[in-house]
């Protein structure tokens, strides 16, 4: 019973097809001249136009990564350490790790940051982000949706906010956990800069890309070779970003069965749960949260235990961000959002995917009310 997709969610058949020709067939350097380097620059170069067309943006604009970690770090810093003279980030409390770490790191060496609190929902509000920018200030970055809460952030609302202040600002968002619950166009969130992970959607581990707006320059975090028009060297990892595209169609072609069928078994959990469980305090809230995501604390009940337990009995789930090491760690996210430390150690994240079933949903639900039970 697996209700970890937010950590990570099985591979898409179609991205598996999409793959298998290039780890023996066309396994040319795309970076070369010669007839096998080209059948992987041709391949490379179609998959790049075939995920522009379905987040709204030209081939140009797209540049493939090792993931959203890679992404992210390339949106921030090379936008503060491109040619222009700012060199200020603004975020938000409850982003993921590869941002808040990065923006700590610019933080470290003398660049001005600022950290925008959320609200009990984990939402910042438009003006308040905007209300943070400062003549400084490079790029503002935005997670769409919270990878431990599922709440939707209004990052159109604040893109237009941030380019109100000062149109010379540089809007990011890691957009890794709403590909594949919400429609994405670029145009119409406004921002410059969007980070992907394939794995959250059915594609490859190590495969993502940034959009870039055309116009916009990065500085490379990566030097070398020259790739991706200079902006992230590295030897293409062809199977990777064809797997990525493929897992991007049928995500995008599979939304609204998503929304629907994924959204009303999360709904359902939760409602077996607070059957029994009437004390269950969800997280996640109530309105603007993808379909996928709930957090729920079980008051009195250690969530280093009853994961260890529920484990033992099955079902996978976790406490909050995979990326976060060591198993005593309080979410960030839950603490910004008021939660006491010992109310965050409480807590649990289930996260539904496109693989999920009515039986598994249901059976999970069932193993944690009489695990709860037990413990108590």
């Amino acid at each position: 019973m697996y209700l970890d997709h937010a950590a990570t969610t099985p591979m898409r058949p179609e991205a598996v097809a999409a793959m298998e020709p290039f780890a023996f067939e066309v396994f040319g350097n795309s970076s070369g001249i010669h007839s096998v380097s080209r059948s992987a620059k041709n391949a490379l170069e179609e998959a790049r136009e075939r995920a522009a067309a379905i987040l709204g943006a030209r081939p140009i604009e797209i540049v493939f990564t090792s993931g959203g970690t890679e992404a992210d770090n390339l949106a921030l810093k090379g936008s503060v350490f491109n040619p222009s003279p700012r060199r200020g980030v603004v975020t938000v409390a409850t982003e993921h790790e590869a941002v808040l770490e990065t923006a700590d790191f610019l933080k470290r060496i003398g660049m001005p940051t600022a950290v925008v609190g959320v609200d009990s929902d984990g939402r910042a509000g438009p003006d308040r982000v905007a209300g943070a920018v400062t003549p400084e200030t490079a790029v503002v970055s935005v997670m769409l949706v919270n990878n431990e809460t599922g709440t939707v952030q209004p990052v159109g609302e604040i893109a237009r906010a941030v380019k109100e202040a000062d149109p010379e600002v540089l809007v990011h968002t890691d957009a890794v956990q709403g590909f594949n619950c919400l429609d994405i166009d670029v145009a119409e969130l406004g921002v410059d800069l969007l980070a992907l992970s394939g794995h959250k959607f059915g594609g490859p581990k190590g495969s993502g890309l940034l959009y870039v707006r055309e116009g916009v320059d990065l500085e490379p975090v990566q030097h070398g070779g020259g790739q991706e028009l200079g902006r992230r060297s590295g030897t293409h990892d062809v199977a990777g970003a064809v797997g990525l595209v493929a897992a991007m169609e049928v995500a995008a072609a599979d939304r609204h069965r998503f929304r629907d069928e994924i959204g009303g078994m999360r709904d359902r959990f939760l409602e077996l749960l607070k059957d029994r469980l009437h004390d269950t305090v969800p997280n996640t809230p109530a309105q603007g949260r993808s379909p996928h995501h709930l957090n729920l604390r079980f008051p009195g009940v250690s969530n280093q235990i009853l994961l260890m337990r529920l484990d033992q009995s099955g079902v996978c789930a976790s406490a909050g961000s995979a990326c976060q090491s060591g198993a005593a760690t309080v979410s960030h996210v839950l603490e910004s959002m008021g939660l006491h430390p010992d109310e965050a150690r409480e807590c649990v994240r289930f996260t539904l995917g496109w693989t999920s079933t009515e039986e598994e949903t249901e059976l999970a639900a069932k193993t944690v009310v009489e695990l709860v039970e037990e413990l108590r």
